[in-house]
């Protein structure tokens, strides 16, 4: 399953960087590589949307939730093999998804181009496109490079797959920066993306790609009924904000673990279209309520006062 191509020199600096991590190395590449991550992803966009700057998060959310689905939909059209498979003296020192086969490309996704290139070029460099900070283009800058440079110590990724990771994810935040400035109406924007987003369906056999594409489902069908409906508001005060953050860190880990219960475990491991049509819904879900309806309890909070 798959294809295998790479550069002779993408090879060498594989080997050279792993044989120089030792123990130290390789914690402080999995520490640095979290950045690039799920968790850390929603943490920061969380903060954002129900903390600090509703507009912002919003801002920041559709440009990290298009380049989460573009690249899938890129890599399951290159289908490059991971480099821990076909490269003599590379180890997968942390799989994307630990307990699966290291050779299950459905579970572990293709190579190229890097995910978490991409998702934290395109997080951290929204930052300083909406609010121009100086130590804003520094975060920008430094933390999506060593999120790539972290991925090709941990025998993940090529290096040319976290230069392709890093453009995407800039490409996606030039674009999305763009046509949420011109286009007002943003149920025009997000019904024009997740339109050409359903493509992938078509052709698309990793988990990742239905993860991002109920994400997106989520996120811009929550985002138009709170527009609609909920209308919440900014409140900076750092008790409530920290209270709202981790509501909505709790929220987002505890239903998509409870939206797991019902089905066995392995169909939710199974690359079939029934647990992929299971992986769409439980984000989209999840995303929907923790953007359209968790926000109903700022407001229910503030009128009991």
């Amino acid at each position: 399953m798959g294809n295998t191509f790479y550069f002779a020199w993408e090879a060498e600096v594989l080997r050279f960087v792993q044989a120089l991590l030792g123990d130290f190395g390789v914690k402080l590449a999995e520490l640095v590589t979290m950045f690039g991550e799920e968790l850390i992803l929603v943490g920061v966009l969380g903060f954002l949307y129900w903390s600090y700057d509703k507009k912002f998060g919003i801002f920041v959310g559709t440009n990290i939730i298009t380049a989460l689905v573009l690249n899938p939909m890129i890599k399951n059209v290159f289908l490059r093999r991971r480099p821990y498979l076909d490269v003599a003296g590379v180890e997968c020192l942390r799989p994307i998804r630990e307990g699966a086969e290291l050779s299950d490309l459905a579970a572990q996704g293709y190579s190229f181009p890097s995910g978490h290139s991409t998702s934290a070029a395109a997080v951290y460099a929204s930052l300083p496109f909406y609010r121009r900070r100086g130590w804003l283009v520094a975060i920008a800058i430094v933390l999506p490079l060593l999120v790539g440079l972290s991925r090709v110590c941990l025998g993940v990724h090529y290096p040319t797959d976290v230069l392709a990771g890093w453009l995407l994810g800039l490409f996606c935040v030039i674009l999305m920066s763009f046509l949420q400035r011109k286009i007002k109406r943003r149920w025009i924007l997000y019904a024009v993306i997740t339109a050409l987003s359903l493509i992938g369906c078509f052709y698309c056999t990793s988990e990742d790609y239905f993860t991002a594409l109920g994400m997106m489902i989520g996120f811009f069908a929550g985002n138009l009924f709170e527009e609609r409906f909920v209308r919440f508001e900014d409140d900076r005060r750092p008790l409530v904000m920290l209270v709202r953050f981790i509501g909505g860190v709790v929220i987002f880990l505890g239903l998509n673990a409870a939206l797991k219960l019902p089905f066995p475990s392995d169909l939710l491991s199974s690359a079939t279209p029934l647990s992929y049509a299971i992986c769409v819904c439980r984000y989209a879900i999840v995303l929907f309520v923790d953007v359209a309806l968790y926000p109903m309890l700022f407001k229910l909070l503030k009128k009991t006062k």
